[in-house]
Formats: structure tokens, C-alpha cells, sequence
């Protein structure tokens, strides 16, 4: 299900936004892209935690009103990381909502926040929420880098009483439709 969700997501936008050319420095438009980094997770019970790679597809869509650009998107990211012995986060996906100010010229610093779910091999997975902070650079037409650091927390995960956080920083490039 998540599968054909993502493949309709991605057709939407690419369908959606290719009448919106992106013009340099206006943010406005819909983008789809990829992102990898770094995701720390820990737990409320002492050696139950794991670091490792993060990565995934992001899509959504900004609208500039001048100086002031506010947008919504999603991220779904895959990863590996291992918490405990047979306890393994396999994926986070997350809905967003950011607000940010143009810098300088072509660059965009923005505030992140909004709503996650993490999957684990054998746990379950449950929902919780998210706030960040990022950068973007369109550094040529069409085209935009930036960093973004997010930190997530998962109460009561599934019902089993471990309280989970996680810090993830990535690098993402997207294309401005």
C-alpha cells in the first residue's frame, strides 16, 4: 500500500507541477527530490539506542510571497538502523509544514515541524511528531540543495512503554517543477 501511495504522489506532482516552471529565485512551485544523512536514535532504556544511515525521497510544494516562503511536503526515508538484538527502525515517514525567510539571494532558511511515523521489523510502528530547522540553495535553474536537521520523538511506542528520540541530519537536492 505505502508503495502505490508513494508512485501516486510522485505522478501527481510530476503531473501537477510541470506547467509551473521555476523561475530563479522564485520558490514557488512543487519539487520532488532525494535526501541522505545521518539518523541517532535513542530510547528511555539504557543500551537500547543505534546511529546509522538515513535516506529517501522527498516531495511537496512552496509558495513564495516575497521575502516569507511557506510550503508543505513529505519525506519517506528507508533505513537499517539496529536499536537492540532482532530490533531493527526500517523506515520514518513524515508529513511537513515549514515557513522560512529568502537570505540571500536564491537561499532559503527555514523552521520544520509536523508529523512522523517510524516502522520497526518487529515492533510495530507508531506515530509521533517532529521539528527542524534547514537550509535550501537554488544553485541552478530548477535545481536546489540544502541540509536539514529534525528531531522526532515517538511516545509509548506501539504501546510497549519505550519512549523514542531521534536526531537526523541530511543533505537533499530536489527539482523545482
Amino acid at each position: 500500500m505505502t508503495g502505490k501511495f508513494l508512485l501516486a504522489s510522485a505522478i501527481a506532482t510530476l503531473a501537477a507541477g510541470s506547467a509551473m516552471a521555476q523561475s530563479s529565485g522564485d520558490w514557488t512551485g512543487f519539487y520532488g527530490g532525494g535526501q541522505i544523512g545521518y539518523a541517532d536514535i535513542d530510547t528511555n532504556i539504557s543500551g537500547v539506542d543505534g546511529s546509522g544511515t538515513i535516506g529517501g525521497i522527498i516531495l511537496g510544494y512552496d509558495y513564495d510571497l516575497g521575502d516569507w516562503v511557506v510550503g508543505g511536503g513529505f519525506d519517506y526515508d528507508w533505513t537499517g538502523i539496529d536499536l537492540a538484538p532482532g530490533v531493527e527502525v526500517e523506515d520514518v515517514w513524515r508529513i511537513k509544514a515549514r515557513a522560512g525567510y529568502n537570505v540571500i539571494p536564491e537561499g532559503l532558511l527555514y523552521a520544520v515541524g509536523g508529523y512522523a511515523e517510524a516502522g520497526t521489523d518487529n515492533l510495530g510502528s507508531d506515530n509521533g511528531w517532529f521539528i527542524g530547522a534547514g537550509y535550501e540553495q537554488i544553485v541552478a535553474p530548477n535545481i536546489s540543495v540544502g541540509g536539514e536537521i529534525l528531531y522526532h520523538e515517538f511516545n509509548n511506542f506501539n504501546s510497549t512503554g519505550i519512549d523514542v528520540d531521534a536526531t537526523t541530519i541530511q543533505f537533499r537536492a530536489a527539482y523545482r517543477f
